[in-house]
């Protein structure tokens, strides 16, 4: 790669930047290695409007700030060069606001580095140092469309996946991680990480959602470097990487963004628009041009030079609402009245829709908790433009269900029905994450009514429930082997739990619930189509039990067939309508003696007569095991003479 030449900043790199569309600003902000008449040394430049005075310090000067001011072009950026800079030394600037007697030493926004907190400076970093060897895993994902694949996502807070006890429960790194991690997740047949957020950030407690630095993975577990190689050996084992991305807030954390040249530059001066007071963070002021070009550039970065795979955008509810979380009188309205935050939704649409454009085969799911229409609908018609949307509704009123005692499980009955009546709305992702799990709530295995037994029995229906639906799926970690305690960024999962069969039994239900997801296209390809989803039978609360099909655009591909009995009590002989007759193998039972079950079945499978029943021209006599779910496929499809694999 040939040198940079300073300034790097040019007439037209001031112009789109105040626009609002310069969308590779990164590569002229921040610290960059470069030349000024063949002598080598750093490139610095920051954005700083209100300041009378910037200068830059670091190890390189002895931080003495008056070593190298920095010149003031249009716009209000601020550039210099020093020689003897060089690639891993630590630096800050020092601004001079306006405001008489203010001074302040704030990081950099452009980071691609940052010290390990507590420290809190940068550190200037050369990212053009790696060698990629995903060039094949990038042309495939750019080849292939998210809605019709199967996408099974393994949520991941990486402090705390594991650490190593003998080092004093330190951090495992980028680099250490990497081939622990991939092994497990392929082991599990999930297709894709999601990261809570690795963007570097001051406090641990926050699990990443306060961030300071947008354009730099936190140093807690090695350099950038050591993440790209993260993301390159996942890939290489046929693994996804999506980022937990914050472009809603930020901390009041002093070295950051907040008030940072002596003005509220990225946030809104008035704390009844840039104050969430239930977090104790700032709201990016979306109407300036310049913010929301910081935002976009960092979205754009981490898919361009980390090769992510896909952004989940967090507490995407609270950006498109001016009084989300408030009460009346501390907020205000946007110029026609409204509660709706104009711009913020004008930066998201923007965004995904130059994410569609420049990343094919990347997508972005967006946390998002209302009612609001188009969330995952393109641009053009007046959507998002997201590609997926958590599905929140499924998730309260399924573990709302699933908490319930079985004998009052008939009563709400439609907590399980209901979802259909929106499903296609969006394309949606089922999430079981780290939410569900922190602050008081316990586990998953915590929220299940009965005994130890029907504890591991309900958490397998619940999975098979979250597996069976149509939508991508999305389960945090160390709910695959039901962890018992709540989960904590301080320590490791609790892996020896592993070593109790019940516990191995559950991850082993995960991984072959992944298998078929992945193995069959009625699991996925329809995912986001109606024409992929058929009930069977919805209306039977009285015995608590549902049926329905999964169906492939492929006519010669097989459907799936699933039947769940949410009681303890077994039923013999219970009827369930099939769309042909033949014999139908169980493919997959959660009460197999191998998950923990208790081992009742249909020894294999069952012959489905040609007799017509819930609207079926065939039905299928079942022994339905107790607090389980039946995963039946066809031998023969019609019209397809060969037998089906």
């Amino acid at each position: 790669m040939s040198m940079l030449e300073y300034p790097l900043l040019g007439s037209l790199d001031l112009h789109l930047y105040g626009e609002g569309r310069h969308e590779r600003i990164w590569e002229k902000l921040g610290a960059h290695r470069c030349s000024q008449h063949g002598v080598e040394g750093i490139a610095f430049a920051v954005w700083a409007p209100n300041a009378r005075r910037v200068a830059v310090i670091g190890e390189f000067n002895g931080w003495n700030p008056d070593a190298h001011t920095m010149e003031r072009l249009d716009g209000g950026i601020w550039q210099c060069f020093v020689v003897g800079a060089r690639v891993d030394q630590t630096y800050k600037y020092h601004l001079v606001s306006e405001i008489e007697g203010y001074w302040v030493e704030k990081a950099d926004p452009f980071a691609f580095q940052a010290e390990v907190r507590p420290g809190t400076a940068s550190r200037i970093a050369d990212l053009s140092v790696f060698d990629w060897s995903d060039s094949e895993w990038m042309r495939l994902r750019g080849a292939q469309d998210p809605l019709k694949r199967p996408v099974s996502i393994y949520e991941v807070h990486l402090g705390s996946w594991a650490r190593v006890p003998e080092d004093e429960g330190r951090f495992l790194s980028y680099r250490e991680l990497a081939p622990r991690l991939a092994s497990y997740v392929k082991e599990l047949g999930f297709t894709h990480v999601e990261l809570m957020p690795i963007t570097e950030h001051p406090f641990d407690g926050s699990w990443g959602y306060q961030a300071t630095g947008y354009f730099a993975p936190t140093s807690r577990y090695g350099s950038a470097q050591d993440f790209m190689a993260f993301v390159d050996h996942l890939h290489a084992e046929g693994i996804g990487v999506i980022l937990d991305w914050v472009p809603a807030h930020f901390p009041k954390d002093f070295p950051g963004l907040a008030f940072f040249d002596g003005t509220h530059l990225y946030e809104h001066a008035d704390p009844r628009q840039g104050e969430h007071r239930d977090w104790s963070t700032l709201i990016f002021n979306f109407g300036r041009n310049e913010v929301a070009n910081f935002l976009l550039a960092s979205a754009l970065f981490w898919l361009e030079n980390y090769h992510i795979d896909g952004l989940r955008f967090d507490a995407v509810a609270s950006m498109l609402y001016l009084d989300y979380s408030r009460q009346d009188g501390q907020w205000v309205a946007n110029q026609y009245g409204g509660r709706e935050n104009i711009e913020a939704i004008e930066f998201l649409r923007n965004l995904n829709a130059r994410v569609h454009a420049l990343f094919p085969g990347a997508f972005t799911l967006a946390e998002e908790s209302t009612a609001w229409a188009g969330v995952s609908r393109p641009t053009y018609v007046g959507g998002l433009g997201f590609t997926f949307k958590w599905d929140m509704g499924w998730m309260h009123d399924t573990l709302s269900y699933m908490s319930r005692e079985p004998i009052h499980r008939k009563w709400h009955h439609d907590q399980l029905t209901f979802r259909m009546m929106y499903a296609w709305s969006e394309n949606f992702v089922l999430p079981l994450s780290h939410d569900e799990v922190v602050h008081m709530k316990g586990n998953l295995i915590g929220k299940m009514p009965g005994d130890w037994w029907q504890k591991m029995a309900n958490l397998r229906l619940l999975f098979a429930n979250q597996w069976g639906n149509p939508g991508k799926k999305l389960l945090f970690m160390g709910c695959e082997f039901g962890q018992w305690r709540e989960w904590s960024e301080a320590r490791s999962l609790d892996w020896h739990l592993l070593d109790f069969p019940t516990h191995a039994g559950l991850k082993r239900w995960v991984s072959d619930l992944n298998a078929l997801y992945r193995g069959m296209p009625a699991m996925h390809d329809q995912d986001a189509d109606s024409r992929g989803f058929r009930w069977v039978d919805c209306s039977d609360s009285e015995n608590s039990v549902i049926s329905f099909l999964r169906i492939s655009s492929d006519p010669d591909s097989p459907p799936a067939l699933f039947v769940y009995n949410y009681t303890p009590v077994p039923r013999r002989n219970y009827r369930v309508g099939a769309p042909w007759a033949g014999f139908w193998r169980e493919r997959l039972n959660s009460d197999a003696e191998i998950y923990g079950g208790s081992g009742i079945g249909n020894l294999g499978g069952v012959e489905a007569v040609p007799e017509s029943w819930q609207g079926q021209p065939a039905h299928l006599s079942l022994d339905l095991p107790p607090l389980a779910c039946l995963v039946f496929v066809p031998e023969m499809v019609p019209g397809k003479p060969e037998v089906v694999e």
